[in-house]
């Protein structure tokens, strides 16, 4: 991979844009292909966005020598099947979360990609954010004492989306809004998790629109974990110590730290780094895995990924949602390890 890295875009919805946008303003990455399974969408995203390439069929953009990198982004009881075929055609894949509809499909999807000798990660864009090493360095900081409880929201009104409604496409809030909560406490507070108490309310198709997740881990910490995709959230997550606590702005794409003692004085304040959008640092990190012949990103490896699939496999058996894949497939919904 030598020059400017040229990457494939498949799916054309509006987080395949925001992603197109942000490579159109970095350095050393071009946006060479875009693929839809109409020809017409593709065409229309190659001439906004200043695409080489419009293909009107996913493997087509996977069979082209000259794309070095794939973004997944369609619905994600798409992905393994989307992502399976790239890495058959030895294609280097960022995979939009959540990773897979299931854990099953993310072992299958991780093993098969290991084999062929192929890069694979998880485009959890959190987890490549710079501003959270600053977050782990507050709280590592003593600041605000030992730290006991966490508290993440994430809600948006977007249950219009015929999409997020369909348990066909692995819809739900649970993978589309609420792995953001679950990622954020994993991030902070770690996996020495002892036991997981949920509740959800469901749609009329059967997906749950609002959920409620707490985490009890074996050390006392609990983390309090909440989303919805029928109501408007503050979008905070709060960490709480002995001596203070600490907000931050948007668990979705960290905007700020704010730091608070004992009497409830702000003693600090962080802001995010000046950026493209937030996505240019997944795509950053996945291009130097793949130059130092890496099969992950140490910001998201694989057993990390795997080990959020179990979790939100759980918490869909708890609530009694089954995707009609899943049961054409026999597919087991897998038990949190």
């Amino acid at each position: 991979m030598l020059g400017k890295v040229n990457v494939g875009i498949l799916g054309t919805g509006n987080i395949a844009s925001v992603m197109a946008s942000t490579i159109e303003s970095m350095k050393g990455v071009k946006l060479y292909a875009a693929a839809s399974r109409e020809k017409v969408k593709a065409d229309v995203f190659a001439g906004k966005h200043g695409c080489k390439k419009a293909y009107g069929s996913y493997e087509e953009l996977a069979a082209d020598k000259k794309v070095d990198l794939i973004y997944i982004a369609t619905p994600h009881s798409e992905h393994f099947s989307n992502a399976k075929m790239c890495i058959e055609y030895g294609k280097p894949v960022l995979c939009e979360k959540a990773f897979t509809a299931n854990a099953h499909q993310a072992e299958e999807l991780i093993k098969f990609a290991e084999e062929k000798g192929v890069f694979i990660t998880e485009a959890m864009w959190t987890r490549y954010m710079p501003m959270l090493t600053t977050i782990r360095e507050v709280i590592g900081s003593g600041v605000i004492g030992d730290v006991k409880t966490l508290t993440a929201n994430l809600g948006y009104v977007i249950d219009g989306i015929d999409r997020l409604k369909n348990p066909a496409l692995a819809g739900g809030a649970l993978l589309d809004v609420g792995v953001y909560p679950l990622n954020f406490a994993l991030m902070l507070f770690g996996n020495n998790i002892e036991k997981i108490v949920s509740s959800c309310t469901y749609t009329d198709t059967g997906v749950d629109e609002q959920n409620s997740i707490t985490l009890h881990y074996y050390d006392g910490r609990v983390a309090h974990l909440n989303s919805s995709m029928n109501s408007l959230s503050d979008r905070m997550g709060i960490v709480y110590g002995t001596k203070g606590y600490i907000i931050v702005e948007n668990i979705n794409n960290f905007e700020s730290i704010s730091v608070f003692d004992s009497k409830y004085k702000k003693v600090g304040t962080y802001k995010c780094p000046k950026k493209i959008s937030g996505y240019e640092y997944e795509v950053e990190a996945s291009i130097r895995a793949i130059k130092d012949h890496q099969l992950e990103c140490a910001e998201m490896p694989h057993s990390e990924t795997i080990r959020v699939m179990k979790i939100m496999d759980a918490l869909r058996k708890e609530w009694g949602i089954v995707y009609p894949f899943e049961k054409e497939d026999n597919t087991e919904i897998a038990e949190q390890e």
